[in-house]
């Protein structure tokens, strides 16, 4: 479970990098592929990084800067 744990950790960082950055703006069809490659752990995600994930998508689809 802890490497599931670190896999998970590692794509959510990068997601969050990618964010912060602002690269949904420039790759979203990269950064939507970072979401799906975290997406597949879905029932184990905590509710934080779940909600999370629901606001790099809306971002994506509205075409917003990320101000988080």
């Amino acid at each position: 479970m802890n490497n599931l744990k670190s896999k998970i950790s590692i794509r959510m960082d990068h997601l969050q990098s990618l964010m912060e950055s602002n690269s949904h703006l420039e790759r979203p069809e990269y950064v939507l592929d970072v979401i799906n490659s975290v997406n597949k752990f879905w029932s184990v995600l905590s509710e934080e990084d779940r909600d999370y994930i629901h606001g790099a998508r809306y971002a994506i689809e509205e075409n917003h800067e990320w101000n988080v």
